[in-house]
């Protein structure tokens, strides 16, 4: 385990302390639940990986081809969008 300094202005630390004793623990048992939440949350950049992977999972063995292509008229059909 690591110990970590964080330097807040009193009316925090302060009102810190009440809520810690409102709930029989401690400030550092507060901030290091809140770390712990934090840090299990996912990282944009894992967010964006999986993303990544699930799409191209869903993209094997889909066969592409310049047949499958949308004419001009097709393309530009308004009315195909309601």
């Amino acid at each position: 385990m690591k110990n970590i300094t964080v330097s807040v202005d009193e009316e925090v630390y302060h009102r810190a302390r009440i809520r810690a004793a409102e709930q029989k623990t401690s400030v550092s048992a507060i901030v290091r639940k809140l770390l712990e939440e934090v840090s299990q949350e996912k990282t944009e950049f894992e967010r964006l990986m999986e993303l990544e992977e699930k799409t191209l999972q869903g993209m094997k063995g889909a066969k592409f081809s310049a047949s499958n292509r949308l004419d001009r008229e097709s393309l530009h059909d308004r009315d195909a969008l309601r």
